[in-house]
């Protein structure tokens, strides 16, 4: 009798093949929508799908506030599609991208995706929008935390000078690598469920493709390792910077648990503001609950 490994090596490698040749799922009316808003942006000889509002939006009276939204891992943009209208009230232009190798944008193959190079990509955007010269607002969540540290990081430095006069907000929703460097413990393990309702991942043909590759996946997911390697630089960001900072925390996050992140979020960041969504709110708060979410955010940008 063979081995019970090899029987199993046999019998997957069909269903293997199977599962991927099955057609991606189609898109959604709502991800339909999404896209037909979007704009394509050729940057880094990279071509990226870019939600943008129009320069004529109605924003709040007199303001010329921008805000660029820096989505989640493995999502898109399509994961601020519940606050878009809110935020086009407030402000003058609201952005969105599709991180490359992510929703939309490119995925290159082979290819080193890194933080460093999505932020060089977020600071190329603002340029060819041409609003390197209005104040700029960061909204961010979990994978789009590490490229809003590695922006506050720049800021400090010589190579940030296009940004030094316009960043005037950071919110952080999901502080994966802060976590995981002041938290000993795993949480993945932990019996809270953590549920985001299927719609919320439109079937999303890009997405579906990046999860059935998962050489592709592996590339993308090394931004893990890069978090461990660069901890002392992007969390040292968040504790030596001037920028004003809101964390907007769901108490169900699993990834970031409740109490203890938060204990810790305020013993090193004390000068930080917090807002605390209902209990029942897990790790996609601008999702779960988008007006309470919307108005913990509008509330923090409208104090200054």
């Amino acid at each position: 009798m063979k081995e019970w490994w090899v029987q199993v090596g046999v019998l997957s490698v069909p269903l293997l093949a199977i599962y991927l040749h099955i057609p991606p799922p189609k898109l959604s009316p709502a991800l339909l929508s999404w896209m037909g808003g979007e704009e394509i942006w050729g940057g880094e000889e990279l071509t990226l799908r870019c939600p943008v509002s129009s320069p004529d939006s109605t924003g709040a009276v007199g303001s010329s506030d921008v805000v660029v939204l820096l989505h989640g891992f493995p999502t898109s943009s399509y994961d601020w599609c519940k606050i878009w209208e809110g935020l086009t009230q407030r402000f003058h232009r609201v952005i969105a991208l599709d991180f490359v190798g992510f929703g939309f944008s490119d995925k290159p193959r082979p290819h080193h995706y890194s933080i460093f190079e999505q932020a060089s990509i977020v600071e190329g955007l603002v340029r060819h929008l041409g609003l390197r010269h209005q104040r700029i607002n960061l909204l961010s969540h979990d994978y789009g935390d590490t490229v809003a540290q590695e922006l506050l990081h720049r800021k400090k430095g010589r190579d940030w000078e296009m940004w030094s006069k316009m960043l005037a907000a950071l919110q952080l929703c999901s502080f994966t690598s802060f976590q995981g460097f002041f938290l000993k413990r795993t949480t993945l393990g932990s019996s809270r469920r953590h549920v985001v309702p299927q719609e919320q991942f439109p079937g999303c043909a890009a997405r579906h493709r990046l999860l059935r590759n998962d050489r592709f996946l592996f590339s993308i997911l090394q931004y893990i390792n890069q978090r461990k390697k660069h901890r002392d630089r992007w969390v040292g960001a968040l504790m030596s910077t001037s920028v004003p900072l809101h964390l907007i925390y769901g108490p169900l996050d699993p990834v970031n648990p409740h109490p203890e992140f938060l204990q810790l979020y305020k013993k090193v960041l004390p000068m930080s503001t917090v807002s605390v969504l209902d209990d029942h709110i897990s790790h996609y708060p601008q999702l779960e609950d988008p007006t309470g979410f919307l108005n913990a955010y509008l509330n923090f940008i409208n104090s200054f």
